[in-house]
């Protein structure tokens, strides 16, 4: 995982570090402060995503009113004008699931990834997939993820002891995220996710044999992609010349794809292909 918080994947959990997170901060730390700047100066992103982009922040009084507020301000997400042709991602061959397909044809519709490279990652189907700033897929791959099913993360759970972090806790949350490269505390790369709650996504961590995670990434099911304490593992190659490449020199964003509630409550999204069938029809 991550050089703080829950970082099992990167085995830094030292005894100096065991009564707290916070210590294995890495030489790249951006505060709370300078990621919510980040976000306010996005100012051309929507109302309703600044709010869900803030709200997964988790800061907690900020957190509190904005997750709040995020339900109410997604149903005032407005549309392109209906004169507009669809615009729509380009997934080449690869296979994707429904929701894949149209999350990513939302983003690039809207263009809600404000012209930066961009991930699906799939949950459900254990899968993800990078696109470049106009929606052209740059490739594919299995991911790793967090032990149990679910959408959210226990508040606090960036800053707890690794032993403390129990089985039903270890989820990968879903939600948009501006994401960046950084370096852990061994000077390898990672994509931070959520820094707040120690997500990132980095190459598959094979340093416990008895976890067999790059078999895991092989095999063709999804149902025993589920093992980490939240990071998104994938293989090495795919890191190496995918993800590192697309984030070179840039921001990205990161759309985690739901497991337990719709995709488009979750982003504010609406659905593309019944804005082409109203285009059509107005011509």
């Amino acid at each position: 995982m991550t050089s703080h918080g829950r970082n099992e994947d990167l085995t830094f959990q030292t005894a100096a570090s065991e009564p707290g997170r916070q210590p294995c901060w890495p030489s790249g730390f951006r505060t709370q402060a300078v990621r919510l700047s980040l976000t306010l100066a996005c100012l051309s992103v929507p109302l309703a995503v600044q709010a869900q982009n803030l709200a997964t922040l988790r800061t907690p009084d900020l957190a509190r009113g904005l997750a709040t507020d995020a339900g109410t301000l997604t149903a005032l997400a407005t549309q392109p004008a209906p004169g507009r042709p669809a615009r729509r991602a380009n997934f080449g061959q690869e296979a994707a699931s429904p929701a894949s397909q149209e999350i990513a044809h939302w983003v690039v519709d809207s263009g809600d990834n404000r012209n930066l490279p961009f991930l699906i990652v799939d949950k459900a189907a254990a899968r993800v997939f990078a696109f470049d700033p106009q929606g052209q897929l740059r490739g594919a791959a299995a991911v790793l993820l967090g032990l149990a099913v679910g959408d959210d993360s226990v508040p606090g759970i960036g800053e707890r002891k690794l032993s403390s972090i129990r089985p039903e806790e270890r989820t990968t949350p879903a939600g948009r995220f501006v994401a960046s490269l950084d370096r852990n505390l061994h000077g390898e790369e990672i994509l931070w996710v959520d820094y707040d709650t120690s997500i990132s996504l980095h190459r598959v961590v094979t340093s416990q044999p008895r976890e067999r995670r790059a078999q895991r990434l092989a095999t063709p099911s999804p149902l025993d992609n589920r093992i980490s304490y939240g990071c998104i593992n994938v293989p090495v190659k795919f890191y190496d010349e995918v993800v590192s490449p697309a984030f070179t020199g840039t921001d990205g964003i990161v759309y985690v794809l739901p497991e337990t509630r719709p995709a488009r409550e979750v982003f504010g999204a609406y659905d593309v292909q019944a804005r082409e069938r109203l285009h059509i029809a107005t011509q």
